[in-house]
């Protein structure tokens, strides 16, 4: 009876040791075992608010959105051969599922549509629609077509380099 007793008492003994250093784990290290997430909550710190009549004025979709297509510029030059390559790589990500490899509307996703996405060697594309159309219409979307509003998907900066390497595509022979 002795025994079982000694080895309760050695059991308990070890059981309130862990307990107590896996409290003090948590309790005063800063690695923790993360029983509350160091995220902000929404009561902990106030949120600032904006006057009445802000405005953003450098790099706003907004004033992207509202501007006009026509005469809508890129904010570099079409021909860099880095903006060309930057633009090869997001058209890849973003845009080769439905435009294609060979960049006439017959991608894996794309010759599922109807219609189809557009030809981008294309004389239309090449040389009609005016850069500025073509940003708003990766950004905004083609109304009653298939291509998707991208604004929220691609930054601005990678929607103009996505523009430069079509571009620089040149028109289907």
């Amino acid at each position: 009876m002795l025994r079982i007793i000694g080895a309760l008492v050695i059991v308990v003994t070890i059981v309130v040791i862990a307990i107590n250093v896996i409290n003090f784990y948590d309790d005063q290290l800063q690695v923790g075992r993360m029983w509350e997430t160091p995220a902000v909550k929404p009561h902990e710190q106030p949120i600032p608010v904006m006057s009445g009549m802000s405005v953003p004025v450098n790099d706003s979709e907004l004033l992207y959105r509202t501007s006009d297509p026509d005469t809508l510029a890129a904010p570099f030059d079409l021909a860099d051969t880095q903006a060309i390559d930057q633009g090869k790589r997001a058209y890849v990500y973003y845009c080769i599922q439905c435009h294609g490899a060979n960049h006439d509307g017959y991608g894996t996703v794309g010759q599922s549509f109807a219609p189809s996405p557009g030809d981008l060697r294309s004389m239309r594309v090449q040389q009609t629609l005016p850069v500025g159309r073509i940003f708003h219409e990766i950004s905004y979307g083609i109304p009653g077509g298939r291509q998707p509003p991208l604004a929220g998907t691609i930054a601005v900066q990678e929607r103009w380099q996505i523009i430069a390497f079509i571009r620089s595509l040149g028109i289907r022979p």
